[in-house]
């Protein structure tokens, strides 16, 4: 054989003893073999080094094991330096590789984009889709839904959805992050939200104003988009509007960021003068200035969980319509 010519499944077949037919079922995933015939086949295939053709294959199973990730954001976030998109994509990627199939990420930032993405997806390119970050209501991912494409959420949808999803306990985290600063006999937690069209935002800020009640505390309130300069914004706001604040809970930790630095700019002592807690423990929050003390999410497994989540519905099996990880206080010298 020469170095252009490629092993056939004819010769797959025939070192394992097999018809084709057989050798094809194997190659192609199926069950009705029995465990001898399936282990002949796979020493044959790496025996003669043979890779199956894709899109021959694709022809014959009506799969392609490409999975779509949609981030409905512009590539400055999603490639920001929190990480956080990061650390999702590559836990999703590393589970996906080990079943063998691949990853397609697509950002979706426009009516146009998300008309072509539909145009993409409905036209059988992918096996399955996973959403992150829906603003509002966002009507892709119940569009693909309708499709009867395979569709897994990161974070619960708005409103009434049969989207099953994965998400992380926003109440239990906040209210331990609330309840610290409250325990440290901080006096005017205040709280800069995510963004309130999407419910990791809004879930809390909900659990922030929660955690007060009872304390005699009163909600001081200002609103960022999880970039690190809607924070900064945030604080100097909150400074304005009471200057004796003397703690602060950030929705995200690219917000908590920006926040630090503007009561540096202050000439706010962290933690003396002002308490700062985050949410997400992102690789930023262990260099801020000084380390930020947060809530973990466990980023990389919610990449991972979704994965596995997708694969069951591609495969026709049903699913938790939610799975809620948990979240853990991570104390550092910022509170």
């Amino acid at each position: 054989m020469t170095s252009r010519q490629r092993p056939t499944l004819e010769r797959v077949a025939s070192r394992a003893g097999v018809s084709r037919a057989t050798a094809s079922r194997v190659v192609n995933g199926s069950e009705k073999v029995t465990p001898e015939i399936r282990d002949a086949v796979r020493r044959a295939i790496e025996e003669l080094g043979y890779v199956p053709n894709p899109a021959a294959r694709s022809l014959v199973t009506q799969r392609t094991d490409l999975f779509a990730f949609v981030v409905p954001e512009p590539a400055g976030r999603v490639f920001s330096d929190d990480q956080f998109f990061a650390t999702l994509i590559k836990g999703a990627s590393a589970e996906l590789e080990l079943a063998e199939k691949q990853l397609v990420l697509t950002l979706a930032t426009s009516s146009a984009s998300h008309a072509r993405i539909e145009r993409f997806i409905s036209g059988g390119l992918v096996d399955g889709v996973m959403i992150a970050s829906v603003h509002g209501a966002d009507p892709l991912p119940n569009t693909l839904h309708r499709m009867g494409i395979p569709v897994v959420a990161n974070g619960r949808p708005l409103g009434s959805s049969p989207i099953p999803y994965v998400d992380v306990d926003h109440v239990g985290g906040v209210r331990d992050a609330v309840g610290y600063l409250l325990g440290q006999g901080r006096r005017r937690i205040a709280t800069i939200a995510g963004p309130q069209d999407m419910v990791a935002g809004m879930d809390r800020l909900a659990a922030y104003r929660a955690a007060l009640t009872g304390s005699r505390r009163r909600s001081i309130v200002a609103v960022g988009d999880f970039t690190r300069e809607s924070g900064a914004e945030a604080m100097r706001t909150l400074l304005d509007d009471d200057p004796r604040i003397d703690a602060v809970f950030v929705a995200s930790d690219l917000m908590a960021d920006g926040a630090l630095r503007t009561l540096r700019q202050a000439g706010r002592r962290v933690p003396d003068d002002v308490a700062v807690m985050g949410f997400d423990d992102v690789e930023v929050a262990r260099y801020t200035d000084p380390p930020l003390s947060t809530v973990r999410q466990p980023i990389a497994e919610i990449g991972r969980t979704l994965v596995r989540q997708l694969l069951r519905l591609a495969a026709g099996e049903a699913v938790e319509p939610a799975l809620v990880l948990p979240t853990e206080l991570v104390i550092r010298e910022s509170a």
